[in-house]
């Protein structure tokens, strides 16, 4: 646990598989040729990530017990293949939404998502887990027509817990603990 956290201080946590370089240098050099409107920013490159959990603010406390299950769900985990497969808009982000022919990421997001929701940490999301990664943030939704990077296969081999801290611009992402899947 970091020296700046307290037993009693809360803070906002999400579970996610980290990206490897190559694919992060291929998303940053798509988006470097984005044409965005005004109100949009680039999701930095220290912050992509593909988002397993998202707990929001939770004791301190807890962070043992949510460590725990991160680590028994990524010792249990296949490393996922993913391949770009769109660009997808919601209201307020852009992504490039991931599929895999086997489901390993899926096999892993629902196995951590169960050992959270026991735990009381999490509630799942009543619609699917989709595999994505946000690369661009809005005020309105611009409704571009992008085709997705070519990143080749994206085969993350670790997952973490991140810290998330909101600042006026934009969230900064730390990493709590990294753990490699399978063991």
């Amino acid at each position: 646990m970091p020296a700046s956290f307290d037993g009693g201080d809360r803070v906002r946590l999400f579970c996610a598989l980290r990206l490897p370089e190559p694919t992060l240098d291929r998303l940053v050099e798509w988006q470097s040729q984005l044409r965005l409107p005004a109100g949009s920013r680039l999701v930095a490159r220290d912050n992509l990530h593909i988002t397993l959990a998202f707990l929001g603010h939770r004791p301190v406390s807890e962070l043992e017990a949510i460590l725990a299950a991160l680590r028994d769900s990524a010792a249990e985990a296949a490393v996922p293949v993913l391949e770009p497969s769109r660009y997808r808009e919601t209201q307020r982000v852009g992504m490039v939404v991931l599929g895999e022919r086997e489901p390993r990421a899926q096999a892993l997001a629902g196995a951590l998502q169960t050992r959270l929701e026991r735990l009381g940490v999490y509630e799942r999301e009543q619609r699917d887990w989709t595999p994505h990664v946000t690369v661009v943030r809005f005020r309105r939704r611009p409704g571009l027509r992008l085709d997705p990077p070519d990143l080749g296969p994206v085969s993350p081999s670790e997952v973490a817990l991140y810290h998330s801290t909101l600042r006026r611009d934009g969230a900064q992402y730390e990493v709590l603990e990294s753990v490699s899947l399978g063991g």
